[in-house]
């Protein structure tokens, strides 16, 4: 690896020759013990990891996050064909009306525009059924957390809570899109196994920080997962061999927590430095997790990207841009523990223009200096 850092996904973005470098390694060193049709070898133990890390009895390796939440909500949904969902959920917005096409489901969307709807909000949809003209139950409830469309925000503990004993008082089947969840607990201190001890089944993305090329994982009770591998050959999901993908997971599952804990320092000593920056504002939701935005001030703001790249830095196109200024999305990933905090900083705010930061040197520099550390 070089010193490359980026602000573009939640994980490394390793190019083709990074991963094949890296899988040459593993198999050099480790040894990856080939799986057949995502079954056995290096999958198995991939399998056995992430279930025991999320306290689940059992997990499945499956090749999309799409498939894993379609499957969980297919396998939850039995006693009414009802899910309850975010408006701003993956699955409600992003997966071709797969539960709805191929498995028959009713997905209804609650809490427009926010990451978390509530235990009364619940308990309305529910009540309101035996009114209907035509009285069809909730099956399943699914919640995404973090939310990715809504910056990361995750859903509110105290509610998820609140909304997990109804759920499992009315006989309904819970479903947990964690998605990004190990990521999460790195903001919020509440860790992985805690979020899934409250849901029946909980997906985890493996590609989005643990940087394999592809792949999820399913986990949940033994009675729900055994047999899941033949649904999943159902829906085509049964790769012929699924070892690149998980070998690769596997080894940046190892000691992630702890690598993210620190990069998440890392990111506060820059957003800190940027904010005392007097063109820069940076905003990131309370409830936000690695989303931060950038608002830069300036006429050649919308360049910023190009600046930052020269100096070995790479972040996203603008947001949105004006005469006025330009709005940028920062992700954190380990790739800011490639370099010193401190000299992401003041990469950032050469990039930015010497005259902002001579104005800070002026007045500022020491509040700035000190906010970094130095």
């Amino acid at each position: 690896m070089d010193c490359a850092v980026h602000f573009r996904s939640d994980g490394l973005a390793l190019s083709p020759a990074e991963y094949a470098r890296l899988l040459v390694r593993l198999a050099e060193e480790r040894g990856i013990a080939a799986d057949e049709f995502s079954r056995e070898g290096i999958v198995a133990k991939l399998e056995e990891r992430m279930a025991a890390l999320l306290g689940k009895e059992m997990a499945l390796f499956l090749p999309s996050g799409t498939l894993a939440n379609h499957l969980a909500l297919r396998v939850l949904a039995t006693r009414g064909r009802r899910v309850l969902v975010q408006r701003e959920s993956h699955i409600y917005n992003d997966t071709g009306d797969c539960a709805q096409e191929l498995s028959g489901l009713t997905l209804i969307p609650l809490a427009p525009q926010r990451a978390t709807f509530t235990h009364a909000e619940v308990e309305g949809e529910i009540a309101r059924l035996p009114e209907a003209r035509v009285s069809t139950p909730v099956g399943a409830i699914s919640i995404e957390c973090p939310v990715r469309r809504l910056q990361g925000q995750v859903f509110d503990f105290a509610e998820m809570q609140r909304i997990a004993a109804f759920a499992r008082e009315h006989r309904i089947g819970l479903h947990l899109d964690g998605a990004r969840i190990f990521l999460a607990s790195a903001y919020t201190g509440i860790t992985p196994a805690s979020y899934a001890t409250l849901f029946d089944t909980v997906y985890v993305s493996l590609y989005k920080y643990f940087n394999a090329a592809a792949g999820a994982v399913l986990a949940g009770p033994r009675e729900l997962i055994d047999n899941l591998y033949h649904q999943r050959r159902m829906f085509g999901g049964s790769l012929r061999q699924a070892w690149p993908y998980a070998a690769v997971a596997l080894h940046y599952l190892d000691g992630f927590g702890e690598r993210f804990q620190q990069a998440v320092a890392a990111a506060e000593t820059l957003f800190q430095g940027l904010r005392l920056h007097p063109g820069c504002k940076v905003r990131r939701p309370e409830t936000g997790t690695n989303v931060a935005r950038l608002r830069v001030l300036g006429a050649d703001a919308e360049s910023l990207p190009e600046r930052l790249l020269a100096r070995g830095i790479a972040i996203r196109p603008a947001l949105h841009a004006s005469r006025e200024g330009a709005e940028f999305e920062l992700l954190t990933n380990e790739t800011i523990l490639r370099r010193p905090a401190n000299e992401i900083v003041e990469t950032f705010i050469g990039a930015l223009g010497s005259e902002p930061l001579s104005a800070l040197q002026g007045g500022g520099g020491g509040a700035r200096r000190e906010a970094m550390g130095g």
